[in-house]
C-alpha cells in the first residue's frame, strides 16, 4: 500500500554514496585516460626521453664509456618505464585538478580559499625539487661517483639500476620542497605556531643538514647544496604563515605578552 516502506528503494543516503562513487570512478577514468594519452604521445620519443634524463651521467662517464643493459628486455621496457613515469609526471596537475574537484563541494567557502593557493604551491615546489635535482645535484653526484670508482674498477652503469636510482631521487627532492607546505599544515591545524617553528629553528638547520648528508654523495658541498635550499624553504613557509594567517600570529603575540 501507498503508506508502507519500499525496503527496495534506496533511501538518500545511499543514493548520496553511490553518487559520490560515481563521481569518484569518472574522475578516475578521466585521470587514467589523461596519463595514457600523454604516454601515447610520448612513447616515439621514449629513447630521446632516457638519453635526457641520462645526459648528467653520460657527461660524467670516461670519453668512450658508455651504459650497459643486463636484463634481456631492458632496452625496450626501460625506456617505456621512464617514460611512463614523464607522463604522469606532465600530467600531475590535471590529476590534482580532478582530486581537488572531487573533495572541494565538501569543503566550506574559507578552506576552499585557502586550499587552492596552497594546492598551486605543492604543485610549483614538487616541480622546483624534481628540477633542482636533475639540473644541480645530477652534475655533482655523478662526477663524484666516477671519480670515486677504485683503481681496476670500470664506472658502466646499467640503464634499469640508473633509472630506479633517479626516480627515487626525483620523488626525494619533490618532497623535501614540500616544506613550506608541510610548516603551513602545521601551523593552520594548530600543531605547532609561527614562535614555537622559529625558536626550532637551530634543529631545523640541523634536520636540513642530515636529510642533505642522506640524500647526497659524502661531501660537504652536496649536501650544502641540499640542506640550504631547504632551510630556504622553511623560512619561506614561516613568511607564508604570517602572510596568510596574520589573525592566529596576532592572537599568539598577545597571549605570549
Amino acid at each position: 500500500m501507498w503508506w508502507k516502506k519500499d525496503n527496495n528503494r534506496p533511501s538518500d543516503q545511499e543514493q548520496t554514496l553511490l553518487s559520490h562513487l560515481t563521481e569518484l570512478r569518472d574522475r578516475l577514468l578521466r585521470s587514467i585516460g589523461c596519463i595514457l594519452l600523454v604516454f601515447l604521445a610520448l612513447s616515439f620519443f621514449a629513447n630521446d626521453i632516457y638519453t635526457l634524463i641520462a645526459g648528467p651521467l653520460l657527461t660524467q662517464l670516461p670519453e668512450g664509456g658508455m651504459m650497459i643493459a643486463t636484463e634481456v628486455a631492458s632496452t625496450f621496457l626501460v625506456p617505456f618505464k621512464l617514460t611512463f613515469f614523464v607522463s604522469i609526471f606532465i600530467a600531475m596537475p590535471y590529476l590534482l585538478y580532478q582530486a581537488w574537484a572531487f573533495v572541494a563541494p565538501g569543503l566550506y567557502e574559507n578552506e576552499r580559499s585557502f586550499a587552492v593557493p596552497l594546492l598551486l604551491l605543492s604543485i610549483m615546489l614538487f616541480y622546483l625539487g624534481t628540477c633542482f635535482a636533475f639540473f644541480v645535484i645530477f652534475p655533482i653526484m655523478f662526477k663524484f661517483f666516477a671519480l670515486s670508482a677504485p683503481e681496476g674498477v670500470s664506472f658502466i652503469p646499467d640503464i634499469g639500476q640508473y633509472l630506479k636510482f633517479v626516480l627515487g631521487l626525483f620523488f626525494a627532492f619533490g618532497i623535501c620542497f614540500e616544506v613550506p607546505v608541510l610548516t603551513i599544515l602545521l601551523v593552520k591545524s594548530g600543531i605547532t605556531t609561527v614562535r614555537a617553528m622559529t625558536e626550532k629553528r637551530p634543529y631545523v638547520i640541523v634536520g636540513a643538514f642530515t636529510v642533505g648528508m642522506l640524500l647526497t654523495p659524502p661531501d660537504v658541498l652536496s649536501q650544502t647544496l641540499l640542506a640550504l635550499p631547504m632551510w630556504g624553504l622553511f623560512e619561506l613557509g614561516l613568511l607564508l604563515c604570517r602572510y596568510l594567517m596574520p589573525a592566529a600570529e596576532n592572537l599568539e603575540e598577545q597571549e605570549s605578552s
